[in-house]
């Protein structure tokens, strides 16, 4: 049931970003490509080798195994779905953010298998083979397919795209909420135990999150809205991508779904007082320029 709530929110989720996204997104692409260039290999390898380099040096740490896991998984999984959303809330560049999530959903296809294969080598791990086929297809069908569908209703249809994409981005939405608030009803009981018992996994993430955000303002240019976007896009990861990994592979391991959501909860808050200086840079930068 959960696994199927999962699919049909990132299918839903996909295909909104598809219908939504504008023309001026693509002219940004035809006008700095090598500025998207840095983001996707920022958000799609730079970030997983991050957490490769996170995971080696904290072995020594009483970390529990489906924590690392939980961390490789949300480092696996670019495109994070609200990430459209909070970069136009939060002072970045909408359109910019929507191009970026429409070209890592299908970077995905490849990067995942081949960062899950170098993770399995470097850390010996069984019993987590995310094939290629098998990661290839779930990205396709839950994120590309989706995607594409999206995009030619948007290219065919456009004016039935217009009156459509509004309310299909609050039906999306809204699906991610229940299909958060349903892990969290499972989990709840577990909860409060869990982030007990694993106090020394929090710092972990923060460092992760840390590196995320930072590496995405270093890849950016001097504007403040761009920088906030890029900084949305690496660090704001995927959890219906992880989460449907850990039900796959994982079915019989609820602690690897609950540090999913602890570590989506840590991104939320490590990256408020970076979102506040970045809106602050912002207002300085528009009265300089009225000065």
């Amino acid at each position: 049931m959960v696994q199927l709530l999962i699919k049909v929110t990132l299918f839903a989720l996909m295909f909104a970003l598809g219908l939504g996204l504008q023309g001026t997104a693509l002219q940004q692409w035809r006008q700095r490509p090598a500025l998207f260039a840095r983001i996707l290999i920022g958000s799609c390898l730079l970030v997983p080798l991050g957490a490769l380099v996170l995971i080696k040096f904290s072995l020594a740490l009483p970390v529990a195994p489906p924590v690392r896991f939980a961390i490789v998984l949300m480092a696996l999984s670019p495109s994070a779905p609200l990430t459209l959303h909070k970069a136009g809330r939060k002072g970045g560049d909408r359109e910019m953010a929507a191009l970026l999530q429409v070209l890592a959903a299908i970077a995905a296809i490849i990067t995942i298998p081949l960062m899950a294969d170098l993770f399995r080598q470097v850390f010996t791990v069984s019993g987590w083979d995310l094939a290629h086929a098998e990661v290839a297809l779930q990205v396709l069908v839950v994120q590309v397919l989706p995607l594409l569908l999206g995009l030619g209703l948007r290219r065919w249809f456009p004016a039935l795209a217009v009156r459509l994409v509004g309310h299909l981005e609050k039906v999306a939405n809204g699906l991610l909420l229940l299909l958060m608030l349903v892990i969290l009803g499972f989990t709840l009981p577990a909860l409060g135990s869990f982030l007990a018992d694993n106090l020394i996994a929090l710092p972990l993430m923060v460092v992760m999150v840390a590196w995320c955000l930072a590496l995405g303002w270093l890849l950016a240019g001097p504007d403040p809205a761009e920088s906030t976007t890029t900084a949305l896009v690496t660090s704001m990861r995927n959890p219906g991508l992880a989460l449907l990994f850990a039900s796959t592979n994982a079915p019989g391991i609820p602690a690897v779904k609950l540090a999913i959501l602890s570590y989506v909860l840590v991104t939320v808050i490590v990256s408020i007082p970076f979102l506040m200086a970045q809106q602050r840079r912002q207002r300085n930068s528009r009265q300089a320029a009225n000065s």
